[in-house]
């Protein structure tokens, strides 16, 4: 019995204790969109501060480079030697060094084909089938011909495919120099016909190429304390970490080829004609429009001869983190001068004969433009130039890049298309000396960091050159379609370029429509402004994180804004905010003073007009958000006597509730409808719940909003 009795006691108890188990509630982990990034973003320390700003213990490397350049014109071909020198800043002892080769990338063993899935299209183009197939693969790989020690030896290094490892022969204290030197060749590709970000373009009149050099040189990768050696592989598609240092470069060019390059030319008289350094003197004290150095008829002349001689352009330049050139015998070229807050900055532009009359008209201007433009909202331009080149692409580096454009109508003439896209391009190209060239992101991992900061400056700067510019990108109408897709083909902002898939969007529209909707909307032009030149001037010069600008933008607006970064750039939700329901009601006063309020059952806004005691009128909004994304609630409220008034609910209104609440508006007069978002300010991406009553839509109506959207 007494077995028995303890049986069925444990039985009991069991059960019981079961039972109270089951009716215990279960726990979860706080997902309220409010939570501070405390898990996602980097313990604050003296190298990188809680506030966003360096600290007192910040270091960075710095290198120098010493280059003699040969350009073969005859066999596309480049010959180099340089002399590095490494400074080890960082308060570690390194055991090696880190070397980019990113011409690799095209070497005939390069892994970048192996990792692109293609298919079999039913049509291809002659140059896609082309690219596609080669009758011979192209060999455009660095081919490494020395490295040694400054006093001739051979330094042991290794090469994995675009990375070289420099092997020490004794670890570099902190605080010490390294001097070593590299000499190198390779095969230029043709940009036009293999792609790539430099190269040449083949002109079948006349046999002549034009140049647009860059990664031509082994460069140094960028250790730092946040990730120490940042020597991913280079793809093809994710940019570049560099560190800052000075650059002694001699180009040896044909000598008919007209040349531009980073840094300061110093011997200008020995390269130019005496026609040239006159029109030049004359185009450093003209601001209104550009001068002509090389006009198009000399330009011409030249191309039809090829000198045998050669020319060696000899520059300097100071504080750049990378180096690269144009050259050609097809170039024209001219100048402006631009008044950057009392300081002569010189705008420029090469480009060939087919590139006119658009680049003549448009790309000088433009430059200057941006350097206005930027200037005013980050910091002054401190280089003493900047450059566009007719490179049928869109690249940039230290004051040079390489831009689209040429004239498409049967009269030499340019359409509207063709040259707003190169008005785009290139302001957006030449603002790329802001972001990444002075304020130095690692391209590599955080694309958005420097193409989408850049993409939100080039829309104010286009609007600085053409208030109608034709903006198509920025506007958060514009990311709606991108960010309503299919979600399995899109990735967050926070994610490394090379993994992203819809390029663009992520790391150019999203980004920049993000800082757009922060100025426009939520933080006000005035704090936004006085944030975004506050992180600028901080980080000039310098490698910032992601988590600097987040904490940089807090910290010199005074807001709270993890909630957005967290919505925006480290998800992918979407806005959708909607009016789920309306109630009227009027009130009236007891003897006492108190107030009973009483629904207007009346279908619909705008009837029951009956007034209650104070001639006001008592509408329960009912707001719910079926997107992911918490906003704020911008309402439009559009009376019966044809007037409007406009209400904007902080996002922080969804804190305690992400799918819905109620908000009470009184009036003295009577709401005829309800309009949310009605300016298209937070990329709302359906819009058929913003209004109230709800629009009846036929079937035409949604087909038409589903393609808007």
């Amino acid at each position: 019995m007494k077995k028995i009795g303890l049986l069925v006691f444990s039985m009991v108890f069991i059960a019981t204790a079961s039972f109270a188990q089951s009716k215990t509630k279960q726990g979860h982990t706080n997902q309220n969109k409010f939570r501070q990034l405390k898990q996602e973003l980097p313990t604050p320390n003296a190298r990188r501060t809680a506030s966003g700003a360096p600290g007192k213990d910040y270091t960075q490397q710095k290198v120098d480079y010493v280059m003699d350049i040969v350009l073969d014109d005859d066999k596309a071909k480049i010959t180099g030697s340089e002399t590095i020198t490494y400074k080890n800043n960082s308060s570690d002892n390194l055991e090696y060094l880190w070397v980019q080769l990113d011409q690799n990338m095209r070497a005939a063993d390069s892994k970048t084909p192996d990792i692109q899935p293609n298919k079999i299209s039913k049509k291809l183009s002659k140059n896609r089938f082309n690219r596609s197939f080669p009758e011979q693969a192209f060999d455009g790989g660095f081919n490494i011909t020395s490295v040694t020690n400054t006093d001739g030896s051979k330094l042991s290094h290794t090469i994995n495919q675009t990375m070289m490892r420099i092997n020490l022969p004794k670890p570099l204290a902190s605080g010490a120099t390294f001097k070593f030197n590299i000499e190198w060749w390779y095969n230029i590709n043709n940009h036009r016909t293999q792609g790539g970000r430099s190269g040449y373009e083949h002109f079948t009149e006349n046999g002549n190429n034009n140049y647009v050099i860059a990664q031509f040189y082994p460069r140094m990768c960028v250790y730092d304390n946040v990730e120490g050696w940042q020597n991913d592989q280079f793809w093809g598609r994710s940019e570049f970490a560099l560190e800052f240092g000075d650059f002694n470069v001699n180009i040896t060019v044909p000598a008919d080829h007209m040349l531009g390059a980073t840094g300061v030319l110093q011997n200008e008289k020995e390269v130019l004609s005496k026609k040239e350094l006159k029109r030049l003197a004359t185009a450093r004290k003209t601001y209104d429009n550009p001068v002509i150095i090389r006009t198009q008829e000399e330009a011409t002349k030249i191309e039809k001869s090829r000198s045998k001689k050669s020319k060696t352009w000899k520059f300097i330049a100071k504080n750049v983190r990378d180096y690269a050139f144009a050259t050609s015998r097809k170039f024209i070229w001219d100048a402006m001068a631009v008044d950057i807050n009392g300081k002569n900055v010189m705008a420029y532009s090469l480009y060939s004969k087919e590139a006119n009359p658009l680049y003549g008209d448009h790309s000088t201007r433009a430059v200057a433009q941006t350097l206005k433009t930027y200037s005013k909202y980050t910091f002054d331009y401190p280089y003493h130039k900047a450059i566009s080149v007719d490179g049928q692409m869109g690249m940039e580096y230290p004051q040079i890049c390489f831009n689209p454009g040429r004239p498409d109508l049967p009269d030499g003439g340019y359409s509207d298309r063709v040259k707003y896209r190169m008005i785009k391009v290139t302001i957006h190209e030449v603002g790329h000396n802001y972001f990444p060239m002075i304020v130095n992101s690692d391209e590599r991992q955080w694309t958005w960091m420097d193409e989408g900061l850049n993409s939100y400056m080039e829309m104010l700067a286009e609007l600085d050159y053409d208030k109608d510019f034709p903006i198509t990108r920025g506007y958060p109408k514009n990311i709606v379609r991108y960010m309503a897709g299919d979600q399995s083909l899109i990735a967050p902002i926070m994610s490394k370029g090379d993994h992203v898939y819809q390029f663009g969007n992520n790391a150019y529209g999203k980004p920049a429509t993000a800082l757009w909707i922060l100025r426009e909307t939520i933080m006000g032009k005035e704090l936004f402004d006085h944030a975004f030149k506050t992180y600028s001037q901080r980080w000039m010069f310098k490698h910032p994180t992601p988590a600097d600008f987040f904490r940089t933008m807090e910290d010199a607006s005074g807001m709270d804004l993890d909630w957005f970064w967290r919505g925006w750039f480290y998800t992918t939700d979407v806005t959708d905010i909607g009016i789920k329901n309306v109630k009227k009601f009027t009130a009236s006063k007891n003897n006492d003073g108190s107030v009973n309020f009483k629904e207007n059952t009346t279908e619909g806004l705008g009837f029951g007009t009956k007034k209650d005691n104070d001639s006001k009128y008592y509408y329960e909004i009912t707001y719910n958000k079926p997107g992911g994304l918490v906003m704020p609630i911008i309402v439009e409220f559009s009376y019966k006597d044809g007037t409007k008034e406009r209400k904007m609910y902080p996002a922080e209104i969804w804190r305690f509730n992400d799918d819905e609440i109620t908000k009470v508006f009184s009036s003295t007069k009577e709401i005829e409808s309800i309009t949310l978002d009605p300016d298209l300010e937070t990329a709302d991406v359906d819009t058929s719940n913003n209004s109230w009553p709800q629009e009846k839509a036929d079937k035409f109506d949604k087909f038409k909003n589903k393609i808007k959207n």
